[in-house]
């Protein structure tokens, strides 16, 4: 197996450097590539001339960018969107879009690794081709990008400006030597991998997010850095496709946001699969050698050493901004991004933030959800929406999936007894017996002695489209007592849902409801 190619990586060459997003030269520059570009990046894209004062001018062509952009075409506004790279930002070209086209493909070796419990006999002989499952990434990217692009956009009415965009004002944007006047503007640039002080890692080289969908070879020895939502994701995928696998984080267990015990059951799946999981551990220094890359680290205060072909670092994000001399337009912020108030407007009364680049929640969803508050608070009179009444769900893709809403399970033990939990194991729902996926649960937090739900955690197959239930029933006020009325179809995995509810229905019957109970239909015969 020959190494990835050294142009994928960070730090090994002058082509590869830390900017916000992709340079609009794709690798390997297929007809795929070459499709994506001409949607979101199109090479003979003229700018427009600036024709008076817009009423919003978006600085970033991302999620939160692009949702604001076209609902304000759509109800009539004035409009400007600003982007230096590709449009469609990281999840359409290098996070949600390219990674689950990949762990679909993976989802298949997790499959067939199973298919003999299930008395399917697959043969030995079942390989992966590496280059197709890529090149089914980058074509599903270029078909997806069509809702992305320039022209689509530029037909919404919305003025497409290619370029860097700045303050120069804190009423004027420059982009590409042209000056934007703007009644409202909203900074939507996203984030980036950071960089790890990591002594050798800048001069060894490393893949992120934004290279790793480039690799045209499958690394035989992957070593990933960071065990959250990212590095859990590719890890489990690269290794079902064949990689020798070693995960690192500092933290002593993987997705250290989530539930302790659905991290436990994601941690055992990986030990299963053959990951190796390098928990707690210090990396010191990285060197590039005949062997390979060397990693140097220690873990439970002993010294180890690694050799892999590859390294993915997903181990956190940087905000993107300081390109965009938010002094000349007297916006703060701070390491975090830009700073803002509930209503998402930051120190300048006129500009607004949504996204990756001001929230610590950093998922498509959130920025779409945020820009939806910014549309409003900015163009319209009248009571300002609010950052802080939104419902937030997040899910990660590994297999199973960990989706969570509300307060987090250490939010629930401080509140101690103001909060009672409820679990259903899923080897105790018959569609998971039947699936054979029975390792998960459903977890649902509730105040005490009310049906009010405050939060929960689902680890299942997918777990992320099972907790849409409960994150609607918490946005419309819905609890637990009524969710157990809802007629949930036999056998389904969701069925889990309405068993907590049942749970809870069964703690309402307490000793002297039953005596009165009891006293009735004795009363009755």
């Amino acid at each position: 197996m020959q190494k990835p190619t050294e142009a994928n990586f960070v730090g090994t060459t002058t082509s590869q450097t830390h900017s916000s997003s992709l340079s609009p030269c794709l690798t390997p520059g297929d007809k795929h590539d070459r499709r994506l570009l001409a949607n979101v990046h199109p090479p003979d894209w003229v700018n427009p001339i600036p024709d008076g004062r817009y009423n919003l001018v978006v600085i970033g062509g991302g999620s939160a960018g692009l949702v604001a952009a076209a609902g304000a075409a759509g109800l009539g506004a004035k409009v400007a969107l600003v982007e230096k790279h590709l449009l469609g930002g990281d999840c359409l070209n290098v996070g949600c879009v390219p990674s689950k086209s990949l762990i679909r493909s993976a989802r298949v070796f997790g499959d067939l690794a199973l298919a003999s419990d299930l008395g399917v006999m697959v043969p030995d002989a079942v390989t992966l081709d590496f280059g197709v499952v890529m090149e089914r990434v980058r074509g599903l990217r270029a078909e997806i990008s069509e809702h992305d692009s320039a022209q689509r956009f530029a037909d919404l009415g919305v003025d497409i400006f290619l370029g860097e965009g700045r303050f120069i004002g804190p009423e004027q944007i420059e982009v590409a030597g042209q000056v934007l006047d703007f009644k409202k503007a909203l900074i939507a640039t996203g984030s980036r991998p950071m960089r790890l002080p990591i002594q050798g890692l800048e001069q060894v080289g490393y893949l992120t997010n934004e290279s790793i969908f480039e690799l045209r070879e499958l690394p035989r020895r992957l070593a990933v850095i960071g065990a959250g939502p990212i590095g859990a994701e590719l890890a489990q995928a690269f290794r079902r496709f064949g990689s020798e696998l070693i995960l690192f984080d500092m933290m002593p267990r993987v997705l250290g946001r989530e539930d302790q015990q659905a991290a436990a059951i994601i941690q055992q799946t990986f030990r299963d699969e053959g990951i190796v999981m390098a928990l707690g551990s210090r990396i010191n220094q990285v060197l590039l050698t005949e062997r390979g890359r060397v990693i140097q680290y220690a873990v439970d205060g002993a010294r180890k050493e690694v050799v892999v072909d590859a390294i993915l670092v997903a181990a956190g994000r940087t905000p993107n901004v300081e390109s965009l001399n938010l002094e000349a337009a007297g916006v703060t912020y701070h390491d975090k991004g830009i700073i803002v108030d509930d209503g998402l407007c930051s120190a300048n009364p006129n500009i607004f933030a949504a996204g990756d680049v001001a929230l610590k929640h950093q998922f498509t969803h959130m920025a779409d959800a945020t820009a939806r508050i910014v549309l409003q608070n900015a163009l319209f009179p009248g009571p300002r929406k609010k950052l802080s009444d939104l419902v937030v769900p997040w899910s990660t893709y590994t297999d199973p999936e960990v989706a969570h809403v509300g307060i987090d399970p250490q939010e629930a033990e401080e509140a101690g007894p103001a909060v009672e939990t409820f679990v259903q194991a899923m080897a105790d729902v018959d569609r998971g017996r039947t699936d054979g996926e029975t390792g998960g649960f459903v977890k649902i937090h509730v105040r005490r002695g009310s049906d009010q739900i405050l939060g929960a955690t689902i680890v299942a197959r997918h777990a992320g489209e099972m907790i849409n239930e409960l994150t609607l029933a918490m946005a419309t006020g819905t609890g637990l007592k009524k969710l157990a009325g809802v007629i949930h179809p036999y056998p389904t995995q969701s069925e889990a849902i309405k068993k907590v509810a049942d749970q809870y229905n069964r703690t309402r019957l307490t000793p002297r409801v039953k005596s009165i109970f009891r006293h009735w239909l004795a009363w009755r015969r």
